[in-house]
């Protein structure tokens, strides 16, 4: 599997919407041939910096994907767009 299909969900281990989004995650992921990468926040000064009253946040790569909240319907929309084939 090549590193683009990561999705990273970076948050803390205490967090409710972390754990929403991860249950989301993992029902989505497989169908777009992706594995998620758990981050916790405290682990990355630059991602604490960024993103600590904004977690959970979803990456792809350095691309955000979503933050806080996510129904499965968006979350499979994103993630259809993020993979598409580039053309051109």
């Amino acid at each position: 599997m090549s590193a683009a299909r990561v999705l990273t969900l970076v948050g803390m281990p205490d967090c409710h919407l972390c754990h929403r989004m991860r249950h989301t995650l993992e029902r989505v992921a497989g169908d777009f041939g992706a594995r998620i990468e758990d981050v916790d926040i405290r682990s990355d000064a630059e991602l604490e910096r960024r993103y600590l009253l904004e977690i959970p946040v979803l990456l792809l790569g350095r691309r955000e994907l979503a933050r806080h909240r996510v129904e499965e319907a968006e979350l499979r929309r994103r993630l259809e767009a993020a993979f598409a084939p580039r053309t051109g």
